[in-house]
């Protein structure tokens, strides 16, 4: 009946819990939502008036598919003030958030039989867009002894003649890990002088709260065969608009366009003008809601750290938690039904994000303080009667 390209693909968990926690949510029970990846705070007033004035002024209209050149500037701008990199209008695509930069970059660069290497734990997009281009996923593992960060010699043994894309995510989803300088030295010297693309997912570039952000980019030798991905869905608050951007060669660019253009014709030109002011504009905004996210980091992963049978690596960059509760006994997916279920407190199985994350539990802390710490009750009230 269905075509088999989509016979892997089922929703994410992400939504299926979210579903679940509303129907209870319909039915009057309390629900903490620490499940969705999705900044609390409100789009700041400058975009949205942005985006309102856009409209106004006749923004309705079919935008050229690469993305309007003005917004393509102030990105090539914005990349080199935050990555220290020259880029031209050229070399970037706007999309309909990262994800669709994800999706259609890996139909333009792979053919079957090709190999992903992609980190586990990781978002759960890179895997089924590999399996829908016929290629072949090859997850490395992050492991938590190294603050999640990757094991160069692992990723070494991995790559054969047939790997043609290799995905680094940092800071990371699900585990908030990053990857160091070395690390990056470490990646850059392997891939140097291999014909492999290599996908940088930098949709956290900005909510960081050790050190200062680094870019594979930084090295010259490797910046023309990477994808930097990027996003203003969880910076600037803006998940709903759906506004992202790649900046890779300008003949990747030019078929990622073309497959874009294909399915979507543009991105609506309204909510480029916005992006437009959210890159552009005033950014204090953004360091006074980091800061914020740091205190409710530190509430959560204390709070989880001071209960029986978890562990949990303070995370250095975006918005997630990502305890290990092996020694509690249970799987991950049962303990998330049971937090839903038993307490209101809606969260994701580490089994969500690879086949190397059960053992783990991954919360958002995009969430108030007070609900946080009401969260963190309910958590200990299933966790002790284990």
């Amino acid at each position: 009946m269905f075509a088999k390209r989509v016979e892997h693909l089922t929703p994410t968990a992400a939504f299926e819990f979210l579903a679940n926690a509303k129907k209870l949510e319909a039915q009057g029970k309390s629900i903490i939502h620490l499940e969705i990846g999705e900044p609390d705070f409100d789009t700041p007033e400058n975009i949205t008036e942005a985006a309102i004035k856009a409209l106004k002024d006749g923004y309705t209209k079919y935008a050229i598919g690469q993305g309007l050149p003005e917004l393509r500037e102030t990105i090539a701008d914005y990349i080199k003030k935050t990555r220290g990199i020259d880029v031209g209008i050229d070399e970037i695509v706007v999309g309909a958030g990262g994800s669709a930069i994800v999706f259609f970059t890996i139909l333009a660069v792979i053919n079957p039989g090709d190999e992903v290497l992609y980190p586990d734990p990781c978002w759960f997009v890179y895997e089924p867009t590999t399996i829908l281009a016929n290629g072949v996923p090859k997850p490395y593992h992050l492991p938590e002894e190294k603050g999640f960060s990757i094991d160069i010699d692992e990723i070494r043994s991995k790559i054969s003649e047939r790997t043609k894309l290799i995905i680094i995510n940092s800071p990371q989803n699900p585990t908030g890990g990053i990857l160091s300088d070395k690390d990056l030295s470490d990646l850059a010297e392997l891939l140097r002088d291999k014909d492999i693309w290599i996908m940088s997912d930098e949709v956290y570039s900005r909510i960081l709260f050790e050190g200062e952000f680094r870019s594979i980019t930084q090295y010259p030798a490797i910046k023309k065969k990477t994808i930097i991905v990027e996003s203003l869905s969880k910076t600037y608050a803006m998940p709903g608009l759906r506004l992202g951007y790649g900046v890779m060669d300008p003949k990747l660019a030019y078929k990622v366009t073309s497959l874009s253009v294909q399915c979507n014709s543009c991105t609506p030109p309204f909510i480029q003008i916005a992006g437009i002011e959210a890159l552009a504009g005033k950014q204090d905004i953004i360091e006074e809601r980091c800061e914020i996210y740091r205190k409710r980091r530190d509430i959560m992963t204390d709070g989880l750290n001071s209960m029986p049978g978890i562990k949990c690596v303070k995370p250095n960059g975006a918005i997630y938690a990502f305890p290990n509760i092996k020694e509690l006994g249970i799987p991950s997916r049962d303990l998330a039904l049971r937090l839903l279920d038993e307490v209101g407190v809606c969260c994701l199985p580490g089994t969500a994000f690879g086949r190397f994350a059960e053992g783990y539990i991954r919360f958002t802390y995009a969430n108030s303080e007070s609900n946080i710490q009401e969260a963190l009750r309910r958590i200990r009230k299933v966790v002790e009667s284990l």
